[in-house]
């Protein structure tokens, strides 16, 4: 089994090259010509991949093999990042960011897969905090010195940079030691997901994720046309609160297991995390950004908490596939969101979608509340 550490790294690297992009991509687009439509789905190819590819990862995780998935997805972002530098055409690079999200996914799930499945003795708070820190702290770093870069240079070099760390990171990435596969039935799977518990998580984490197709598609023009800031303050903008979101997972991680707290701090979290994006729309760039780590500081809390509940809602032997499906859900959230949000936004106002995505998690703490009263997690 990969040590944590290993795992660790191999998630802060894709997050620090994948979600840079993700932040600081629009820019680019909409340099390049493209409207707010061509953006959306763009972005929702990117999120379709796991719709169709989260479960037969996980199941492969689970029966075959996890490294040389996690192999071959990072060759691919590597390929795929120089295509994208290369590529001007609409239809072109929504085939590549297709692409990405079918890699993307395969790294999300498999180095999931390898967490889920450690079977070293450890708080589940302190594990789950330690992972969403790791996963946080690459967009940071990543869009704070892909801000610095294409401030100064281009996208284009962006895309080269992070096509050859990418690579780098492959040949560092090699002995995962022994891995244990077991048969799971597609039986097993169908009973761990029907359950009432399951549906009821599923729909929670779908509205949770709408807001992501806000990021992806609108959230950097927004910057850009409200507070006219160059790519290095944009960077910053996004960057620093990014820091808060991976220090509150890390809290997370300092509180010793108790499911009636971990609870709580969920429901609060979805309420801070709504109200951070309903504030954040407003004219005073400094409110603005106070209130965006506001959001971030939520968005931490329920990253840690998520992958906690999803590790207790199944067996190790059949988590790979079935936390698969639910990244599909959460990435069909992401999808809808950017489908809905970006053309809604370049229409009638870039800040309406984070005014009624931050609504939408508000009422999804009050939804949350009702599952988490009718069953245990």
């Amino acid at each position: 089994m990969a040590s944590q550490e290993q795992i660790h790294f191999i998630n802060f690297s894709r997050k620090l090259s994948v979600n840079t992009i993700f932040f600081l991509v629009p820019l680019y687009f909409l340099k390049i010509g493209f409207n707010g439509w061509q953006i959306g789905i763009i972005i929702s190819c990117f999120a379709f991949a796991p719709l169709l590819f989260s479960f037969p990862t996980g199941w492969v995780n689970d029966r075959f093999s996890i490294k040389r998935v996690i192999q071959g997805a990072l060759l691919a972002l590597s390929l795929l990042f120089l295509l994208a530098s290369w590529t001007k055409n609409f239809f072109l690079m929504a085939i590549i960011f297709l692409f990405l999200g079918i890699a993307n996914n395969a790294l999300d799930v498999s180095t999931n897969s390898l967490y889920y499945k450690d079977e070293r003795d450890m708080d589940i708070n302190k594990k789950y905090g330690l992972l969403v820190f790791w996963i946080s702290l690459g967009p940071a770093v990543g869009t704070l010195l892909g801000g610095i870069l294409t401030y100064f240079t281009s996208f284009q070099i962006l895309f080269y940079a992070f096509s050859l760390f990418i690579l780098a990171v492959l040949a560092s990435v090699r002995n995962f030691g022994q891995e244990k596969f077991e048969l799971v039935s597609i039986k097993e799977y169908k009973l761990n997901l029907i359950r009432k518990k399951t549906i009821f998580f599923s729909i929670l984490i779908f509205i949770l994720t709408l807001h992501w197709g806000v990021e992806g598609t609108v959230y950097s023009p927004f910057l850009k046309k409200f507070f006219q800031l160059n790519n290095l303050q944009l960077s910053l903008y996004i960057s620093l609160p990014l820091f808060a979101l991976a220090f509150s997972a890390f809290f997370i991680g300092l509180l010793k297991y108790n499911a009636r707290i971990n609870k709580r701090i969920f429901l609060f979290s979805m309420l801070l995390s709504g109200l951070g994006l309903i504030l954040m729309v407003q004219s005073n760039v400094y409110l603005s950004f106070l209130f965006r780590i506001v959001h971030e500081i939520g968005d931490g809390f329920l990253g840690a908490l998520n992958f906690l509940f999803i590790s207790r809602l199944f067996e190790k032997r059949s988590i790979g596939g079935s936390s698969g499906v639910l990244l599909a859900i959460m990435t069909m959230g992401q999808m809808v969101g950017a489908l809905f949000f970006s053309p809604l936004g370049y229409k009638v106002g870039l800040q309406y979608p984070f005014l009624i995505s931050g609504l939408l998690l508000v009422a999804n703490a009050g939804f949350g509340n009702y599952v988490f009263r009718r069953e245990e997690y």
